[in-house]
């Protein structure tokens, strides 16, 4: 049986990149506040990841009125409740990757589309990035079944190869037509946690797409080519954000020890 993500592994630059944020991940874990306050740590993460996801879907708004819960925005709203979620989808994607799917868009979504969780049946979406028309509802639909299966199969290749792609996928399908962005970066952080390299959701992984700037949307329309170099690069940045991610958690531990 064929493994297309650890084909994915082993294309040109991954192996390096893929470790390089192992690496990263591992430092991280071996910081002494964690002993007593990965918690915390925890909960910043997801509150500074939750607000870079919404910078990214259009809606930059400071970190401080974000955690004072100031901000009303449906988009910044969306972000804090998919955030909350994920730790109690631990388990669910493995089984039932479209039932995930679809809660997280439940909640990203409330006030943004008629249709929370459920798949678009137009070809319109919103399309903040610039990424350009997305498939249409049957290629949308078919390529989403084909991702649950290899997401959520038996493959060897590592947790960052699985997440990246599967962060792709629904950033440039948009399956839901709304709050897609939204939904792929809270998809990566979970299969992340679910598959080991981050079990205690420690590296605010959207911090680091969002610290990349014009390169998160760059990879994007690397991985639309379809070539292996293409799909490489977008790996490769998914590893650069996990490694400034892992910075950004270790800047929390700093905070909390001083």
């Amino acid at each position: 049986m064929s493994d297309p993500l650890a084909a994915i592994a082993e294309l040109p630059g991954v192996p390096e990149a893929v470790r390089e944020a192992r690496e990263a991940i591992d430092r991280l874990y071996r910081h002494r506040v964690l002993r007593r306050r990965s918690p915390e740590v925890s909960a910043e993460s997801a509150l500074r990841g939750a607000r870079a996801s919404a910078a990214l879907e259009g809606v930059d708004v400071p970190l401080d009125p974000v955690r004072r819960g100031e901000v009303t925005d449906p988009v910044v709203q969306g972000a804090l409740r998919v955030s909350a979620e994920l730790g109690r989808l631990a388990g669910v994607w493995r089984s039932a990757p479209r039932q995930a799917l679809a809660r997280l868009h439940a909640l990203a979504a409330v006030g943004l589309t008629d249709a929370p969780g459920r798949p678009r049946t137009t070809p319109t979406s919103v399309d903040p990035l610039g990424l350009g028309p997305a498939p249409g509802p049957e290629e949308t639909a078919a390529r989403m079944s084909a991702l649950a299966d290899l997401a959520s199969g038996a493959t060897t290749a590592p947790a960052l190869v699985t997440a990246s792609i599967v962060h792709a996928e629904l950033a440039v399908l948009r399956p839901f037509g709304t709050a897609d962005g939204l939904v792929a970066r809270a998809a990566q952080r979970l299969i992340l946690v679910e598959f080991g390299l981050d079990p205690k959701s420690l590296d605010a992984v959207e911090m680091g797409h969002f610290e990349l700037g014009d390169a998160y949307a760059e990879g994007l329309r690397s991985y639309l080519k379809g070539t292996g170099e293409g799909v490489g690069a977008w790996v490769r940045h998914c590893a650069d954000a996990v490694v400034l991610g892992a910075r950004e958690a270790v800047a929390v531990c700093e905070a909390l020890s001083r």
